[in-house]
């Protein structure tokens, strides 16, 4: 905090109280800035100063396409500290109600829309490595590690093939979009005119069209009823895949939801062994759930269904 206040004095907000916002499943640390009616947000990310010029990066990307995400204020990239434009403190989470649903994700698909325009390339790339390189944490941390199952050669064989099989699903789809990676429901900020803003995206990637999608429907914090998932990803289909049918179009988003939610596991399980953040445990059984859903319903990932049914989660 010391060399937080230190950097402010040398800027126009010196004069600013500081209060702590937020944190991130990651370093990063989050402070609201206030003089009487304005606020401001600092991001503290001293710890993880990697990951700034990414995210000064995707900005300009995003402010490029119309989507609304923060304005960059003032920075000191050497420090890992920047000043940002507040966007409120009312998430996408919070400012939903079961009668609003539609339109609020309505106005939320139309976001994936604009990051979709965005510029992906020298974004990293989502291949088959990464895919099968993230759904494998959920063997060392979620099986293994966190629910202490003893996995034989068999078990470790079905679970190989399958994520095999998810990866290649994935990529028939269309691939090369710009993915923000985690657009749910706390990474979306709903400001008092109603726009609606987009925050932690500097871990974006070059992926498949429906990775965004999945992240908001079916997304780690709030369940929404299936019939309006898959209104919702039709929807979706008819502007950016007019001529793909409905069941392809559903196995795409179906297997795309596997390998994230596989990933989860892992990394949430993760967050609690390794990091200490026991917050995103209470997250594991509907990540679990979407999980066990997808995979009985088809042939090739019917063997893990089977052994991820067996799991009772401590």
């Amino acid at each position: 905090m010391q060399e937080i206040k230190k950097w402010l004095v040398t800027t126009a907000f010196k004069s600013y109280a500081i209060e702590v916002a937020s944190a991130d499943a990651s370093f990063r640390r989050y402070f609201r800035l206030s003089l009487k009616e304005q606020t401001v947000i600092l991001m503290d990310a001293s710890l993880e100063k990697s990951s700034l010029e990414p995210f000064i990066d995707v900005t300009k990307r995003l402010l490029s396409v119309g989507v609304h995400v923060p304005q960059i204020l003032a920075s000191n990239v050497e420090a890992g500290f920047l000043i940002l434009e507040d966007l409120g403190s009312l998430s996408f989470l919070d400012g939903i109600v079961p009668t609003n649903y539609l339109s609020m994700y309505s106005l939320a698909l139309e976001e994936i829309l604009k990051m979709q325009q965005a510029e992906a390339s020298g974004l990293p790339l989502y291949d088959k490595a990464f895919l099968e390189f993230e759904m494998g944490l959920m063997q060392e941390w979620f099986l293994e590690q966190y629910v202490d199952m003893e996995l034989s050669i068999d078990a470790r064989e079905v679970i190989s093939k399958s994520l095999e099989s998810i990866s290649a699903e994935v990529l028939k789809q269309p691939q090369g979009y710009f993915v923000h990676r985690d657009f749910h429901s706390r990474n979306i900020m709903v400001r008092e005119d109603g726009v609606l803003g987009v925050i932690d995206y500097q871990d974006a990637m070059r992926g498949s069209v429906t990775y965004d999608l999945v992240s908001l429907l079916r997304d780690l914090y709030i369940e929404l009823p299936q019939e309006m998932v898959v209104q919702l990803v039709l929807a979706f289909r008819d502007i950016v895949a007019p001529d793909v049918d409905n069941k392809t179009f559903m196995r795409w988003f179906d297997f795309m939801g596997l390998q994230r939610h596989i990933k989860v596991l892992g990394i949430f399980s993760r967050l609690y062994l390794r990091d200490g953040k026991e917050g995103y445990l209470k997250d594991l059984p509907l990540t679990l759930k979407y999980t066990l859903d997808v995979s009985s319903q088809y042939p090739e990932t019917r063997a893990l269904y089977e052994l991820l049914s067996k799991v009772t989660l401590p």
